[in-house]
């Protein structure tokens, strides 16, 4: 792959030498292309997908850029095509933004390479199907009630994004405007902020934040980043427990914060099992198996299909009294 020094390139089944670009046991390579590396979120979802390769004989290339960016992904989809020593089957991809990779996915469809996303979506013409963890306005819903399940429903609030172009995450707050606006009439959303994914970034603008809005009742943070960046800035103000902060995070970055009462709640799905459901309906499109509603994936569970998107299942909660029984 040229220029592979720019990313993070890890190829799975030969966990002694990682660097080897090809496995003679392999039938099928998969290529899974996260928004960025080296967040504990999509860390989580490479060790799924690599678990998932070992228990299906597959190769699996996961590599992204070091930000969330667009154009470094569209780079890395044409040097994966381009390689002639790595012959990939499918790419999935997490889709920093829904319309700018779709001219790079549709020549590797012509190239008769299958093409799925996962976690946030292209233009349906870009892909097959959409892989997504749970039902977007089941999650949107529900981020907005925890946040005024701890403000007494009122009062000034905040989100904290990842890209503004995320189709995943605009999608997400479109339903917690609405279930606000619905359910929540003395609440007010006073700032949209994106944090691009960056933990630092996220971190500065959660104390903006706090500095900006002096009547702040609450954050929510709709991607990863987000909470355990804010509940840091939360505890450094001294605003525990007087500022709540809820949103998506994995367990592990969150549990101090939650036990100290920087943080109330967050919610997740399983990012491990995204990754081994990806890898699992990858194998399965190139043995020309399509996914179906019902379907009961091993080591996953039943899945839901609503169109051409893929449903995981439910998001889960964590609290202070639970955060202990999960491990990512």
């Amino acid at each position: 792959m040229s220029n592979t020094s720019e990313y993070e390139v890890i190829y799975t089944n030969n966990p002694s030498n990682q660097q080897d670009t090809r496995l003679q046991d392999s039938d099928y390579t998969i290529a899974i292309i996260p928004k960025l590396v080296n967040i504990p979120y999509f860390n989580a979802v490479e060790e799924g997908a690599m678990e998932a390769a070992k228990d299906f004989g597959v190769e699996v290339i996961y590599t992204g850029p070091p930000v969330a960016d667009s154009e470094q992904q569209i780079k890395i989809i044409k040097d994966l095509m381009e390689n002639k020593e790595v012959d990939v089957d499918v790419i999935a991809v997490s889709a920093n933004d829904p319309e700018s990779l779709i001219p790079i996915l549709i020549e590797a469809q012509r190239k008769n390479i299958h093409v799925i996303s996962w976690d946030a979506d292209t233009l349906p013409e870009g892909r097959e199907f959409f892989i997504n963890m749970v039902e977007p306005e089941t999650l949107g819903r529900h981020l907005m009630d925890t946040l005024a399940w701890n403000v007494e429903e009122q009062g000034e609030y905040a989100i904290m994004t990842g890209a503004s172009s995320a189709s995943n995450l605009n999608e997400w707050i479109k339903w917690i405007k609405i279930q606000q606006e619905e359910y929540y009439p003395n609440m007010k959303l006073v700032k949209i902020a994106a944090t691009d994914d960056d933990p630092n970034k996220a971190y500065l603008i959660a104390k903006q934040l706090i500095k900006d809005y002096p009547n702040l009742q609450g954050i929510i943070g709709n991607s990863s980043v987000g909470p355990p960046a804010a509940a840091q800035a939360v505890k450094e103000a001294g605003e525990s427990g007087d500022i709540a902060v809820v949103g998506l995070s994995p367990p592990n970055p969150m549990n101090n914060h939650l036990k100290s009462g920087a943080a109330q709640v967050i919610t997740l799905w399983s990012p491990k099992k995204l990754g081994y459901l990806t890898v699992a309906l990858s194998e399965n499109i190139i043995e020309g198996s399509y996914p179906y509603d019902g379907q009961d994936i091993p080591g996953v569970g039943k899945i839901r299909m609503i169109d051409d998107m893929v449903i995981m299942g439910e998001p889960i909660d964590f609290n202070k009294e639970n955060v202990d029984q999960y491990d990512f």
